[in-house]
């Protein structure tokens, strides 16, 4: 098998074997296919496209490539959940003490941030102490012990899919669907869960922009994970704006714990409820929706959710006591208040220019060696839908570097779109994929 054969039978429009994509992604891989050959490969993939067999295939193949995380010693249905991103989105930090606190083990993979603010892994560091370099032995463990536990991705997961995507940021073929959701499915089914919800977003502050792009690159995922033998289902979820009221990293995982008393953002909450119901529904624990947020609901009324939140700090090194008083949680005293210029209605918030100005402050990575600032963040006091007037006060900035004030407070003023016309408030649940 030659791979300048398969490079042109793929040019040519045609499908390409299971053994065609196994012989190019081993080889590349293990260093025997240059990056000139398969940059070809990944621009004639990005025009021609790929099939729901070749595209299943693909992710099986990159899913083979490392290890794999071995959950079986976990009892019950481990579900995992997806978010292909967004500004202020700290999901995860509520949504996985309800779910396990509803009986669903959580053992969960998560990554740093690279870009408008820190990951999962990243804002956990906000607790004193907290500890996400754990073994695969004490991950296992410990879920077994308190029902939860999230490390950093120290297993060599999917390296097939880092060594691709690194040639497809490079050579403009990142934007395939194919390619994307072959990319995320990988990593997720190297993970060991049993089933999958995924967190499509779209929108301004999305990688998908329309919600056209966003439904199919939903589908195709979920296509994905059922071929592969896994109970998978996604919501299509909007960040034309900010989700929630922060955006930073220890200021988000307290309105995390707020929403975990029960005290969180409308927008949030209905997103995180949304997300434990489908999770709950795969995980066998409730048989319906209707079941599920009674569920849901109990599990935060009762405090049962922050307990299993606090039982899971501290298992991983870090400081219950920051739970139970997020106030404790380190946050920059310095603060800066954005006004609006003029009054009417916000049309709407430039999302992506609110988490630009987050990493200003230094609340992000703009390469993976920069340093984040866990303390720094804002706080919008107004969204989309809401009326102002001139002087009003728009958001709070949280700094500690007055050289990046001014740039960033000017770059999230302006992400404030005020028009005279009110704007009513559309759906956060854009839909359902089964």
């Amino acid at each position: 098998m030659r791979m300048v054969d398969i490079i042109t039978s793929k040019r040519n429009g045609n499908e390409l074997t299971d053994d065609e994509i196994s012989f190019f992604v081993k080889g590349y891989t293990e260093g025997e296919i240059p990056d000139y050959q398969v940059s070809a490969l990944m621009m004639a993939i990005y025009f021609r496209g790929m099939n729901e067999r070749e595209t299943l295939t693909l992710t099986k193949v990159m899913e083979d490539s490392g290890d794999k995380l071995d959950l079986s010693g976990i009892n019950g249905i481990k579900v995992d959940k997806h978010s292909t991103g967004g500004v202020g989105d700290k999901t995860s930090l509520a949504l996985t003490p309800i779910v396990s606190a509803c009986g669903v083990p959580i053992a969960k993979m998560s990554g740093r941030g690279l870009g408008h603010t820190g990951g999962t892994i990243d804002k956990l560091e906000s607790f004193d102490g907290f500890n996400v370099s754990i073994s695969t032995e004490e991950f296992v463990r410990n879920v077994n012990e308190v029902g939860i536990s999230i490390m950093g991705q120290t297993a060599d997961l999917a390296p097939a899919d880092k060594k691709l995507y690194a040639l497809r940021d490079v050579t403009g073929t990142v934007e395939n669907m194919s390619l994307i959701a072959s990319s995320i499915m990988s990593k997720k089914l190297a993970a060991g869960a049993d089933a999958i919800v995924l967190d499509v977003k779209t929108g301004s502050g999305a990688f998908m922009k329309t919600l056209e792009d966003s439904r199919a690159l939903a589908e195709e995922m979920v296509r994905i994970g059922k071929g592969a033998g896994r109970k998978t289902v996604a919501l299509i979820s909007d960040m034309d704006q900010p989700l929630g009221n922060t955006v930073g990293n220890a200021i988000e995982v307290r309105e995390a714990i707020e929403t975990l008393m029960g005290k969180g953002p409308d927008d949030f909450t209905e997103l995180v409820y949304a997300l434990a119901t489908q999770m709950l529904i795969l995980g066998e624990k409730a048989s319906g929706e209707e079941e599920a947020l009674a569920m849901i609901k109990e599990a935060v009324s009762s405090g049962r959710a922050l307990d299993r939140l606090a039982a899971f700090v501290k298992v991983q090194g870090g400081d219950p006591e920051q739970v139970y008083h997020p106030e404790k949680l380190k946050v920059s005293d310095k603060t800066y208040t954005v006004k609006a210029e003029n009054s009417g209605y916000i049309e709407h918030i430039v999302c992506d220019e609110v988490g630009i100005a987050c990493m200003m402050l230094g609340g992000g990575r703009a390469s993976k060696e920069d340093v984040i600032d866990l303390s720094v963040g804002i706080r919008l006091l107004k969204k989309t839908g809401d009326e102002v007037a001139a002087g009003d006060d728009l958001a709070i900035i949280y700094y500690t570097d007055d050289a990046n004030l001014e740039n960033a407070a000017n770059k999230l003023r302006t992400s404030y779109v005020i028009t005279d016309r009110k704007t009513e408030k559309g759906n956060l649940i854009k839909d359902l994929i089964k």
